[in-house]
């Protein structure tokens, strides 16, 4: 891990061994990640990249396993980012601003080759943290590119105070542990341009902040949202997402896969600061 932190803003170490994500988040002495209180989907790498504050799902699969068609195979869980290393590491100082940038190489799962160009950005005078991802097509065959940001917390940090807002949910927000019993999702549209933002807080352990996060709705036009309180996950998701929540044939049908020829390129972005 990388530590990445400056005068304001969370502390945050940067995985260098599995896409540059986000492992730990510190804000005022409380790691806000969740550890091991995740649920165990059988699968190591999810494992691993459920237990920091956020990890990236895709290029080519978002959400659970579904069969490749023509093939005797599946799309992993999450896509096929996950346990990729980052190499190309580059830490510098613009300004007041500290700056990360890493390169991913990835193999889809269908054949084809993916490579992800990231940049982290912690600003020096408000300390938002900000990423800007761009993903490339650097194989010979098109693909549907898919994009979905988990950002995990754990959820005993929250209290009966702490609510999720936002202008894409239900009457501008709902409690934390919204619906019935000890898990629930929803995903709803978020935008079709400029930026969406959400909210979740406000947390005593922290001082009574908010942690906001702001997303480009141009490539992640929906907001995906989970909680799991199934022993011994204790752990909720912000999840900003580039396609709605059914399945692959669904999308397919409906024209909204996004295919990505060789040698294009998406652009996807979020920040997110605790005020």
């Amino acid at each position: 891990m990388i530590m990445f932190s400056g005068p304001k803003g969370p502390r945050l170490s940067l995985d260098e061994g599995s896409v540059f994500d986000i492992g730990s988040c510190v804000v005022d002495g409380i790691d806000l990640a969740p550890g091991r209180a995740i649920p165990d989907d059988g699968d190591p790498r999810i494992d691993h990249s459920l237990e920091g504050f956020l990890f990236t799902c895709g290029p080519d699969h978002i959400r659970h396993r579904e069969p490749i068609a023509g093939a005797d195979a599946f799309y992993p869980l999450h896509g096929s980012f996950s346990a990729n290393p980052a190499h190309s590491i580059d830490l510098t100082v613009e300004g007041d601003d500290l700056v990360a940038r890493a390169v991913v190489d990835v193999d889809l799962a269908a054949d084809g080759r993916a490579q992800l160009r990231r940049q982290w950005r912690l600003r020096g005078d408000s300390g938002e943290v900000q990423l800007a991802d761009t993903v490339v097509n650097v194989g010979d065959t098109a693909f549907p590119t898919f994009l979905m940001y988990h950002m995990n917390l754990g959820a005993k940090h929250f209290d009966a105070d702490t609510r999720l807002e936002g202008a894409m949910l239900e009457s501008g927000g709902l409690p934390w542990a919204f619906g019935e019993g000890d898990g629930n999702i929803f995903c709803v549209p978020a935008g079709h341009g400029g930026w969406a933002e959400v909210r979740l807080g406000p947390m005593a352990v922290i001082g009574g902040k908010q942690l906001k996060v702001r997303f480009r709705t141009d490539t992640l036009p929906h907001l995906q949202v989970w909680r799991n309180q199934k022993a011994p996950a204790h752990v909720l998701g912000i999840e900003p997402v580039s396609h709605r929540w059914v399945d692959r044939g669904e999308l397919e049908a409906a024209g909204e896969f996004d295919i990505l020829q060789p040698g294009e390129s998406r652009d996807y972005g979020l920040a997110f600061s605790f005020v």
